[in-house]
This record gives C-alpha cells, sequence and structure tokens, in this order.
C-alpha cells in the first residue's frame, strides 16, 4: 500500500459520514508542493463546504478530529481556510521502508482487478529503413505495455506491420524501371529504399505539379483579403473594433500559411526540375501515380509476378526492422501486419452491410457516422480496400482471439480524425463493452522548430540516429572514466558497452520524459547529460550506489538478509523515504493515463533527493554502525528501485559510468 493510499484508508470512512460518494474529496488528498506545510495536504474542505453550505474550515477541523492517524501521523494541522496539513511519522516511513526492502516488487502491489489490453505501437512501413518518426509510438508502446503488465494485468502486445499497401506498389514499380541490379545484390535493403524514395519524389513531384495552381490562387485570394482587411475603417465600437482586429490576425496567419505552403511546394517542385537526370525521369513517368495504384491492385489481386517480387522483397525488408527492434530491446507477441487481414476484408464490408451500416455514394462503399462530416469509405469504387477496412478487421480479429478489456493505439496526433471515426464505426458495428484508446503523440522537432529531418530534408534514419546517441554517449563515459586512477578506469570495450547502454537509453528516456501530447527538440547533448531530467543522470545516481557498495567491500545481499534497521533522522534521509514509498502511486499514475512521463518525472526527483541524500549523509563513514547499515539499505532502496523504474521504461543501468 503506498503511503497516499495508507491515507485515503483512513480519510475514507470519515469523509462517508458526509457524504455518499467521497472518491472526489479523497483524490484531493497529494503530496504538498511546499514542504513548509508538510508531507501532504488535503484540500477537500474548501469544495465540500460550498456544497454543504459550511464554513470549509469547521469542516476540516471536524474531519481532523474524527480521523486516527495517531499511528501514521503528527497531529494534523488545519491552515488557512481549510487545509488540513499532515506529516508522517518518522518511525511510521521506516516500518513501510522495512516492508518495501523485504518485497521483491518493492510494495507495489498487483491490481485487485486487472484487466486485459491490446497495446498496438510501431507499426513501421516495412518498405523503408524505420526514421525517426518510428521512435516514439515504439519508445512509447512499448513502455506502456511493460508497466500495465508489472500492475498484473494481462497484455499483448501487437506491431501491426505496414507490409501490404500502396508502398509495396511503389517499390515493385521502382524495381521494374529503376533497379541497379548491381547495387541491389550487393545491399538490397540500401537499394529498395533508394527506390523507394525515388518513386516517393516522383509521385510527389506530379502531385504538387496537379495542386500548384489551386495553391497559388488560394495564396494570393488569402493575401488579397488580408489586406483588404488591414486597409478596412476601423469600428469606434470597442467590441467590434476587437473582433475586427482579431479577425484581420487571422486572414493575416491563413495568408502567411499559405504562403509558407506555396514556398515548400515550389522548393520542392524545384529541387526535381534542377537535376537534369530526375526531371528527365518525372517527365518520362508522367503516368507514375496511376501506375503505382495499378501495380498495387496487381499484387492486392494475386498477380503471380507482384506477388513473387512481394514475397522477395518483404524477408529483407523485415530483416533490416528487426535489427533496430534488436538494439532497442523491443520484442512484441505478435506481428500481424496488413497482409495478413487482407483475405478478411470482403467480409468485413459483407458484415457491415449486413448491419445496414454502408451505403454507395459515388460508386464508393461508406459508412456514414453521426457527428461526422465525411464518411468513412471502406471500399473505393474500384474495389480496393482502403485502411479504415484493415482497422476493422483487426478489431474483429483481437476481439474474437484476445477478448480484451481495451485496445490502445499509440499513434501519432494526426491520425486523431482516423482513429474517431474508426472507433464510432466499430460501436455501431456493435463492440460496446471494449475501451478504445487513441494514445496520441506530438512530433520530433529539429532546432529549426519544424519536424527533425537531415540537411537535405530527408527524414532522419533511426539507425543512424542510434550510432549517434551511442558515440554521443561514448564521449561522457570517456571523460567520466578518464578522471578515475589508470588502474579503476575501464578497457575500451567496457567503455563501448556502457556507452550503449547510456546512448540508447538516453535515446528512449528523452522521449519517454515528454508529456506524451505534446513536440519536443531533439538534441543528443540534452539527452546524454549529467545534469537534469535525463537518463543519464539517472543512471548515474545507480552507478553511484554500486561504487559505494564496492569501496566498501559491501556484500548487500548479506546486509538485508542481515534484518538491520533503518533509521530515519536526518531531513536528507526523510525526504529520500518519502520519495521511495511514492513509487507504487507513480506507476499507478502513469498506467491510469497512458502517460510514461509520470514515471520518468518520479523517477527524476528520487535521483534528486538520493543526490540531497549522498551530499548530506556519509555511508561508509556514518557516525555508528547502525547508523551505517541504516544507510546502506537506504541506497539499495534506492537502486532497486531507479533499476526497477528504468526496466518498466525498458531502460537497462549500468554499475560503472
Amino acid at each position: 500500500m503506498s503511503i497516499r493510499a495508507a491515507l485515503v484508508s483512513r480519510f475514507a470512512p470519515v469523509l462517508r459520514q458526509q457524504t455518499d460518494d467521497p472518491s472526489e474529496y479523497l483524490g484531493m488528498i497529494r503530496p504538498s508542493q511546499n514542504p513548509h506545510f508538510g508531507d501532504f495536504q488535503a484540500n477537500f474542505a474548501m469544495p465540500m463546504g460550498k456544497r454543504l453550505g459550511k464554513s470549509p474550515r469547521d469542516i476540516a477541523q471536524q474531519v481532523v478530529e474524527r480521523v486516527e492517524l495517531d499511528d501514521i501521523c503528527e497531529t494534523p494541522e488545519v491552515a488557512g481556510p481549510g487545509f488540513i496539513n499532515l506529516r508522517f511519522r518518522n518511525d511510521w516511513l521506516a516500518q513501510q521502508l522495512q516492508r518495501a526492502r523485504m518485497d521483491d516488487r518493492l510494495g507495489v502491489a498487483k491490481l485487485e482487478r486487472p484487466r486485459k489490453y491490446v497495446v498496438d505501437y510501431s507499426s513501421p512501413n516495412v518498405a523503408k529503413p524505420m526514421h525517426v518518426g518510428h521512435i516514439r509510438s515504439t519508445v512509447i508502446g512499448d513502455a506502456l505495455q511493460r508497466i500495465l503488465q508489472f500492475l498484473g494485468n494481462d497484455v499483448v502486445s501487437d506491431n501491426h506491420l505496414g507490409d501490404w499497401g500502396t508502398q509495396f506498389g511503389m517499390i515493385i514499380y521502382g524495381y521494374r524501371h529503376f533497379v541497379d541490379s548491381t547495387a541491389f545484390a550487393q545491399a538490397p535493403i540500401a537499394e529498395l529504399g533508394r527506390l523507394y524514395r525515388l518513386v516517393r519524389e516522383l509521385m510527389d513531384y506530379h502531385d504538387g505539379c496537379a495542386r500548384l495552381p489551386d495553391l497559388k490562387q488560394q495564396a494570393a485570394a488569402a493575401r488579397a483579403t488580408a489586406d483588404n482587411m488591414r486597409q478596412a475603417t476601423v469600428p469606434t465600437d470597442k467590441q467590434e473594433a476587437k473582433k475586427h482586429d482579431k479577425a484581420i490576425k487571422q486572414a493575416v496567419n491563413r495568408s502567411k500559411e499559405l504562403a509558407d505552403s506555396l514556398a515548400d511546394l515550389q522548393a520542392k517542385l524545384s529541387r526535381v526540375e534542377s537535376n537534369r537526370s530526375l526531371h528527365k525521369l518525372a517527365t518520362q513517368h508522367a503516368e507514375i501515380n496511376e501506375s503505382v495504384l495499378q501495380e498495387t491492385a496487381k499484387l492486392h489481386a494475386g498477380d503471380e509476378e507482384n506477388r513473387s517480387l512481394w514475397e522477395q522483397f518483404l524477408p529483407q525488408c523485415r530483416a533490416d526492422i528487426q535489427e533496430i527492434y534488436d538494439r532497442l530491446g523491443v520484442k512484441f507477441n505478435f506481428e500481424l501486419g496488413e497482409s495478413f487481414y487482407h483475405p478478411m476484408l470482403a467480409d468485413v464490408v459483407l458484415a457491415l452491410a449486413a448491419k445496414g451500416m454502408v451505403k454507395i455514394s459515388e460508386g464508393a462503399t461508406c459508412v456514414f457516422l453521426d457527428g461526422f462530416d465525411a464518411p468513412m469509405i471502406v471500399r473505393k469504387k474500384d474495389g480496393a480496400f482502403l485502411y479504415a477496412t484493415t482497422d476493422l478487421a483487426t478489431i474483429q480479429y483481437r476481439m474474437k482471439h484476445w477478448q480484451p478489456d481495451a485496445i490502445l493505439y499509440v499513434v501519432d496526433f494526426r491520425q486523431g480524425d482516423h482513429f474517431q471515426k474508426l472507433f464510432a464505426a466499430a460501436r455501431q458495428w456493435g463492440y460496446h463493452q471494449v475501451e478504445f484508446q487513441h494514445v496520441s503523440f506530438g512530433t520530433v522537432m529539429g532546432p529549426d522548430g519544424k519536424p527533425f529531418r537531415t540537411r537535405a530534408g530527408d527524414t532522419v534514419g533511426l539507425a543512424g540516429l542510434l550510432d549517434e546517441a551511442e558515440a554521443k554517449a561514448l564521449e561522457v563515459v570517456n571523460r567520466l572514466d578518464d578522471q578515475r586512477e589508470p588502474s579503476e578506469q575501464m578497457d575500451s570495450a567496457a567503455r563501448r558497452e556502457v556507452a550503449k547502454v547510456v546512448g540508447i537509453g538516453a535515446l528512449k528516456y528523452a522521449d519517454l520524459s515528454q508529456n506524451r501530447t505534446s513536440d519536443y527538440e531533439f538534441s543528443l547533448e540534452k539527452m546524454v547529460a549529467l545534469e537534469g531530467n535525463t537518463a543519464t543522470y539517472i543512471q548515474y545516481a545507480y552507478a553511484r550506489v554500486q561504487g559505494i557498495f564496492k569501496r566498501g567491500g559491501i556484500d548487500i545481499q548479506q546486509l538485508r538478509d542481515a534484518g538491520s534497521a533503518i533509521v530515519i533522522a536526518d531531513d536528507a534521509e526523510r525526504q529520500l523515504a518519502l520519495q521511495l514509498l511514492q513509487f507504487d502511486e507513480a506507476i499507478i499514475d502513469a498506467a491510469a493515463d497512458y502517460r510514461p512521463n509520470l514515471l520518468t518525472n518520479y523517477l527524476y526527483e528520487l535521483a534528486r533527493s538520493y543526490a540531497s541524500f549522498f551530499d548530506r549523509c556519509p555511508v561508509l563513514k556514518a557516525e555508528s554502525d547502525n547508523q551505517r547499515d541504516s544507510r546502506l539499505l537506504l541506497c539499495d532502496l534506492t537502486a532497486r528501485t531507479l533499476k526497477q523504474g528504468l526496466k518498466l521504461l525498458n531502460i537497462d543501468v549500468v554499475d560503472r559510468m
């Protein structure tokens, strides 16, 4: 039981005397923002007083007189208009630490009512190498499934691979027209990646040429609108003038957005047109967009030659992606890609029709949903199926074979509209009892405030990014190790192994420590910093503990088994104890809101508390053997908690840095 849960259990029967459902008020028992006011605060008296028409301070005083806290807390204090300040007894904190240190799970209980989850994450397009855009889905999804599983839930992790769609039509077309046979024989993955990028660029060029006249017209119209509004007479009425000013700003912003879009498009077209050989290919393959769709349709229809090429390309593409997963230490229970569901799609459309859910609109088979302006298309006029059809088939399969209580889709925010429609369609189809959740996330940004790309404008490859992270971490490891006596330094191989753990951990943690719905700026220097909220800082705290054990020749298992007492005396010991005893709360909160950053925040605060303890409280040179053993056990419990917390994020620790 967490220390917060202990408080809640004591306040609950008292609050039930005031209200039938005290859960809202119990949720207002939280850690104090300022230690001066105690360890925790109960702030429910104000809203309760408003609801009951009583003085909040009187309510707080009545609650304090009735609640039984003597064995847990010092005498509660009612402050201000009705805040209840709570400070735990040191001996009680020590008792809870003793229980935690004897528990392999560090006091984190499994849920009384576990659930069955399917977590859908990573889901790369296997026709091209993984890039920086895949890092967020992969590490967030992996962390969530580990956190949920640790709490006792039954979790199925599923990598819904993009192994069947238009991307393979692009590669097949590229292979037929542009392949370098020698390069393909020597490095097939690299050549397939080149073909994909080439076909994509040619397709984008023709799409851009088609869009350019309309975009020019829109940009010119928006500019004229903004100019006219700026020249218009400002209303004399203050309210109308304010509206006028707001409208001008909106018009100017719209004009700027369209101007930027036009400039970006013209730059892309210019890159092709200024490259003689590329422009020649674009001219020769003017119908490439339609041809790619035809190649895709032939593959889906079972064309023997296209199927043979797909079967040749897929294992090579999949092996390349597996190398990334191996480096990240990411594994899945299932990897059922789009190709797995393709044979089911026709039956899905028939099942939707049998429920009266589909209508034919301009030749396409559509599902019209309440609350949405546009329908969900499940079969195009030419008979081709869409992502929505595959996703519905996926839900049907998962519900039939795994019977989950919840399905989480860890996919970037740009797919929000798609998932809103998908969930609405699934519920209309009959799946009412399952929780559907789009666990959305923002974009990895470069220092220019735009999506992170290479200087050439390409999306940054994930393999290269991992290499850079390890190289940057090696600089940090070398700097730290060089400060040691030569006899204590690691050899180069050991340094590289440590750098691998630190570098990969830094990359993961930098992503996980962000509020997932926010964009964040990519910076390797900040990721591997020894200060601030980084994995490196937390790993260093863990390594510090191991360093103490090594210097003191401590057999920590023997000390654990000896049953020595933990005693809380110094304020730094007390603060560390409070942090240690909130581990389960951090895990539960992270799982409840599907936000791993709540766990990273906890680990950072724990590492900070340990740093203060390390600076203020001598361990090996403690004043007595009992104090020494107590502090060694605090160090051990800290290291175990940091290690377990990082493990839930799939980040390793090292004994030396």
